[in-house]
């Protein structure tokens, strides 16, 4: 902030020049199989399957929570299974191509099925033209239901990451589906590459045995 007044000439110095930032702590939490049962049937049951289907959403991408909410139907290429992801929706201000799986179609396909042919948001708020907004009410509801602790909306992308990888798939290949530019972003699952790995080694280890 005082360096922003003196680049616009508010001031000529910067008093906070010189002083240490806080330690962040990176987030690590994702859920297990068993969490992420409980978090799909706490979604399942709740009335409001629009704030639902964002979060569903959100999960089968790994798409930041703001990309689901200003998402339009402009923005997908159903028949082809892709995300264009516009370049003023994205954290990197560039244009995105998202492959998306067939569960995800399915999905927009369910909810196209049902929308209002003149609204251009997939999940559209209670203000005309204007796009689902707030979720933190719902979101207390469903890790509430089931009964997650310390888990934020944004840790999804996180359980999606983490799951890919577990899976075999490569660090490139994700952090290309999360839309990342460092490489260092996506290492933070590095350890998690090791799970198919010794899976692998434990093959011949159980013949042996």
């Amino acid at each position: 902030m005082f360096a922003l007044s003196v680049r616009w000439g508010w001031r000529h110095d910067n008093p906070a020049k010189g002083v240490e930032r806080f330690p962040e702590q990176k987030r690590y939490r994702w859920l297990s199989d068993v969490e992420l049962t409980r978090l799909i049937g706490a979604l399942n049951e709740h009335p409001n399957q629009n704030a639902a289907n964002a979060i569903r959403l959100q999960l089968l991408t790994g798409a930041r929570i703001g990309e689901v909410l200003t998402a339009r139907w402009d923005d997908f290429d159903l028949f082809r299974g892709v995300w264009i992801k516009p370049s003023h929706h994205t954290k990197q201000k560039r244009t995105e191509h998202l492959p998306l799986s067939g569960a995800a179609i399915t999905l927009l396909q369910s909810i196209k099925e049902t929308a209002n042919i003149e609204q251009p948001f997939v999940f559209p708020g209670k203000t005309p033209n204007q796009p689902l907004k707030e979720l933190k009410r719902f979101w207390h509801s469903i890790t509430t239901n089931a009964e997650l602790s310390d888990y934020r909306i944004h840790d999804n992308r996180h359980t999606h990451a983490s799951h890919l990888v577990s899976s075999g798939l490569s660090l490139p290949v994700v952090g290309r589906l999360l839309g990342h530019t460092n490489p260092l972003t996506t290492q933070r699952y590095a350890h998690l590459a090791d799970d198919p790995l010794r899976d692998a080694a434990e093959v011949m280890a159980k013949k042996m045995s």
